[in-house]
């Protein structure tokens, strides 16, 4: 389980692909000193399972390398934004809450339901609004003053209509995450809020 607030921005690294599945290396010094093998990070979101760490030879020590290596499936490559990646892309990454952790932000399962479409950005003082189309099928899911996660980023809803959201993001968020750094017409992972999907499929069931 994730909480929607980003421990650290990585840079995709190396793109690897065969006939199954595709593989990226993550630079991210920070959180990949403490990772192992058969962990769970969050990348823009979505829930991956880190296969390699590598280990780099540094002034003669040996010691826990920047980079780890994460495979997705074809699912997650159709569900996410994960198609859109380039070497340098910058990427949102969370590992999961731990039991005696901070609550920060809210309930992040990292699946993603699909893909949003940033379109426009505007500044609100220090801030900016962001305003995206989320697929049609997410619109029942979300409310105003609701959360979402946009690309694993905890925030909340400031308006809907119809499937076009907006969400606001202050300062703190667009230097910590890739916010920052997005554009109008680039594509950002939507999670709709846990509780909303199970309280739609209970409604759905009566």
């Amino acid at each position: 389980m994730f909480t929607g607030i980003i421990t650290e921005i990585g840079t995709v690294k190396k793109i690897m692909s065969d006939c199954e599945n595709t593989a990226f290396e993550i630079c991210a010094p920070r959180i990949s000193k403490n990772l192992k093998i058969g962990d769970s990070v969050a990348i823009n979101g979505a829930c991956h399972t880190v296969v390699t760490v590598n280990t780099m030879l540094k002034r003669g020590v040996n010691k826990r390398g920047a980079n780890f290596t994460v495979e997705s499936m074809p699912e997650t490559l159709r569900r996410t934004n994960f198609g859109d990646f380039k070497i340098g892309s910058r990427v949102n990454l969370e590992r999961p809450v731990g039991v005696s952790g901070s609550f920060d932000g809210h309930f992040v399962s990292g699946h993603i339901d699909g893909v949003a479409k940033i379109l426009a950005i505007k500044k609100d003082k220090n801030s900016k609004i962001f305003t995206l189309a989320i697929p049609k099928n997410l619109s029942r899911l979300v409310v105003e003053k609701g959360s979402i996660a946009l690309d694993g980023i905890s925030l909340t809803v400031i308006s809907i209509r119809g499937n076009k959201i907006e969400v606001g993001i202050i300062p703190h968020t667009l230097k910590e995450t890739n916010l920052g750094i997005r554009e109008v017409g680039e594509r950002v992972n939507v999670e709709a809020d846990l509780l909303a999907k199970h309280v739609a499929k209970l409604l759905k069931c009566k």
